[in-house]
Formats: C-alpha cells, structure tokens, sequence
C-alpha cells in the first residue's frame, strides 16, 4: 500500500531520533494538538460556560422545555445500610459536584494568602478594599430595592463576581492592558469569592444540626492532623474531605463549604527543597545512563524502570500538594463542573409577552443594578478611596481608568451569584426566576461595558 509508505518512513525517522510513535499517532496528533491548544487557552472556559449557559436557555425555552424540566429534576438516591439520601439532579450538581468546584477555591485562597498577590500587605491591600467595596454598595442597592419580607433574602446574590467569565473578558484584550492588570482583577475575584464563602456559611445556613456539625468538627481535626503529621497523599484527605461533606449536609451548614475547608489544609511545603531535587537528579541521571542498554525495551530492564520510578517520585515530592492539586483541578472544574453547574441552572424559561414586569420586578432590579451598578461603584469607589489614603497602590503600569473597567468586569456574577440565588429563594421559585434573569442580563451588560471600556481607555500609561 503505497499510500501508507510516508506514515511508515515518518515513524522510522522518529524511532531513529529516540522517539517511539503508536502506528497511527502522527495522524491523531494532526486532530489532538489543535484542540489541546484551543482547550489551555485561557479564555476557552469563558466560551463554553457561555454556551452550556446558552443552550439550557434555548431548551428551557424551546420544544424540549419539558424534558429539560424533567431531567433537571430527575431524583437520584444513594443508600448504604440504613442511610439513604435522595435529592434531584439539581441537588446532586449544586450541592455536591460544586463542592471540587469549591476545594478549587479553596485552593487558590490559601495559594494566593501564602505566596501570591495576598501575601504581601501592600500589594494586597487594594485588591481587598477593592473587593470588600465591591461587595458592600451591591448588597446595599439590593437591599435598598427590597428592604423586607422573603425577598429580602437575596441580599447576597449581587455580591459575587463570576472569576471565569471576568478573566476570559480581560484575556481577551491582553494585548491592550497590562498584564498586572489581570492579576489585580484575579487577586480581587479570590478575595471576592472568599466572602462569598463567608456569606454562605453565616447567612445562609438552616437550622443547625449540632450532633451532625460536631461529626464535621472532629474530622476537620483529623484533617488538620493529617497535614501536621506531613501526609502528602491527596487520597486521605479527598476520603476525609467526603465524610466532612457528609456531616455538613446532615448539619444544615451548606455541605460545600466542605470543599474550602478540606482545601485550607492540604500541605503547602513540598518534601524535597530545589536543591536536594536537582542533586537527586543528577545522581539518577548517572544511574540511569549506566543501566541503558541500546536496542533493550524497558519493559525488560529491571535498573532502568527503578531508576525511572525513583525519578518520578521526586518530581512529585519537589511540588508542593497545594500547587499540584490546583493544577490537576482546574481542567475538570473549568471543563466539566461548571459548565454542567451553567447548564443545570441557566435554564430560565422567560415569558417575552411579560418581560417588562420582569425587568421591573424588585428583585430583577436589584440583582441587575447590584451587579452592573453597584459592582461600579463599589470597586471603583473603594480603589480611589484607597489610593487617596495611601492604603494601596496602583498595579504596575495601570492607570485608574483601567482599574475602573476591572470595576464594571466585577459586575459579571454568573456562577456565584446562581449559586447563591438558589441558596436565597430555595422556597420562592418566582423570586429565584426574577434572580436568575437579573444575574444572566446584569453578567451581558457587566461584561460587554467592561470590555469596551478597557478596549476604548485602557491602553498603556
């Protein structure tokens, strides 16, 4: 088959060259490689969570509305022995595939309160102000819409900025801004969602469950202990990690804060320094040049598979678990869970004949002006405070304006702000609706603005 010679020669010249290639690998890597380039682009998880968002709103509204109903409330029971639990799909994505997405945020705190933008106080001091504006004046618009009875309990939706949305927005004009520029806005959303985190655990928790948030108690101090004792395999505490989630469901405290506590204790100091690292290294490299033979597979070199083993294992100790976990998380939150979490609650049916009562609806209202407005002013309002007293600094090379269209970015609030919408209005699915329509049509307005405002003024000093 004359066709299938310059595959063949091609395999040749690489095994010559010491790489060894499967018979039919070169034509699936002219498929794989564009797509694994196109998938590690960081605005890629921005575009899919919109389109997943995208979709659940055409079914929803479509000729398929009521199989979409119908699936997103599809009960699902686990039962062991005597315990059972039974929630519908809903449940099952909200309360506990969120919680990885959650152990990601986790993460990324401690990450970034260790050695990041938050480590250093003067670095860190904007950002913070930042955030703590950007959630006080959108809670306060809120509240100042729907000052009582139960929709007054969203209170907190508007307070949240959506990380991925945002940064895939900012990314997009990397050329135009400068790069500290992103960083202050990731800095501003890892401190935004740890207030997220704290809104959710002290206002929107049920009624305390004490036998079943002791349980959780005792396990965060086996988890505390795993971590002072330096275990450093991931599996003790993800099985820790799952009966704290558990006890935190039984205990009416939201089960997916599970997923930050768990996180906060993963190790954060490697087992090897980079020194002991590169030695180790060389002295394998020695090893393992003695061991090869030419021509012999490793499959049947005992000295030379040990050798590779051992090397391996080092790669793995010089990291540290925080990092390395991060890292093997973001792909399956970024590319799975959340957009499984947009399309399980993006799903708004909207009445077009109706839509202005919805747009004029309080809690649309104060959801919308929250994020887009209050978002604004908090961000930027607080930015300016704080650089007039001296409490922080501007990013290197950034100007104000750049900042302030960080501050209209903030306004994109989609995956927090539907997670905690469901939280508020969990007995109130006409509020929950208004909410979810404010958060989708505020996340549009927030993120388009922002963009053309970076794009218009945001070039360089």
């Amino acid at each position: 088959m004359a066709h299938d010679r310059p595959m063949h020669d091609a395999n040749a010249e690489a095994e010559r060259d010491g790489v060894i290639l499967a018979p039919w690998e070169r034509v699936f890597d002219r498929f794989l490689t564009p797509f694994e380039e196109f998938v590690h682009r960081q605005t890629t998880s921005g575009l899919l969570l919109m389109a997943t968002a995208l979709l659940a709103l055409v079914l929803a509204n479509g000729m398929l509305a009521e199989a979409y109903r119908h699936l997103v409330h599809t009960p699902i029971g686990l039962a062991v022995g005597g315990w059972v639990i039974e929630k519908t799909l809903h449940h099952w994505v909200n309360d506990g595939l969120m919680v990885l997405f959650f152990f990601l945020v986790g993460l990324e705190l401690k990450r970034e309160i260790l050695v990041g933008e938050l480590a250093a106080p003067r670095q860190a001091a904007l950002p913070i102000v930042a955030a703590l504006g950007g959630m006080a004046v959108p809670a306060l618009v809120f509240y100042a819409l729907n000052p009582d009875g139960p929709a007054a309990r969203g209170w907190g939706i508007p307070m949240a900025t959506d990380i991925a949305f945002a940064i895939g927005a900012l990314v997009l004009l990397a050329g135009r801004v400068p790069k500290a520029l992103i960083t202050f806005l990731v800095a501003l959303a890892i401190v935004d969602d740890l207030g997220a985190v704290v809104v959710i655990a002290l206002f929107y928790t049920e009624q305390l469950v004490w036998q079943a948030l002791l349980a959780g108690v005792a396990i965060v101090g086996l988890l505390v202990v795993l971590n002072l004792a330096g275990i450093r395999q991931p599996l003790p505490y993800f099985l820790l990690g799952g009966l704290l989630w558990m006890a935190l469901l039984k205990s009416g405290v939201h089960a997916t804060l599970a997923g930050v506590i768990t996180a906060f204790t993963i190790p954060a100091r490697p087992r090897y320094d980079p020194g002991r690292f590169s030695a180790q290294v060389r002295d394998l490299m020695l090893r393992f040049d003695a061991s090869h033979r030419p021509g012999e597979s490793i499959m049947t070199n005992d000295d030379l598979r040990a050798t590779v083993q051992t090397l391996e294992d080092g790669t793995r100790l010089v990291q540290a678990p925080l990092q390395r976990l991060e890292h093997a998380m973001h792909m399956p939150v970024a590319y799975l869970i959340i957009p499984v979490f947009a399309f399980i609650n993006a799903g708004i049916p909207l009445d077009f004949a109706g839509i202005g009562a919805t747009l004029a609806h309080p809690v649309t209202l104060g959801v919308g002006l929250g994020l887009v407005l209050g978002k604004f002013v908090g961000i930027a309002g607080a930015s300016w405070l704080a650089l007039r007293l001296g409490v922080g600094q501007l990013p290197a090379g950034t100007r104000f304006a750049q900042v302030a269209g960080v501050a209209l970015l903030g306004g994109i609030g989609f995956t927090m702000a539907i997670f905690i919408a469901d939280l508020a209005y969990a007995a109130e699915p006409e509020f929950l609706l208004m909410a979810k329509t404010g958060i989708i049509l505020a996340s549009l307005v927030a993120g388009v603005a922002g963009y053309l405002w970076l794009r218009l003024a945001g070039g360089s000093r």
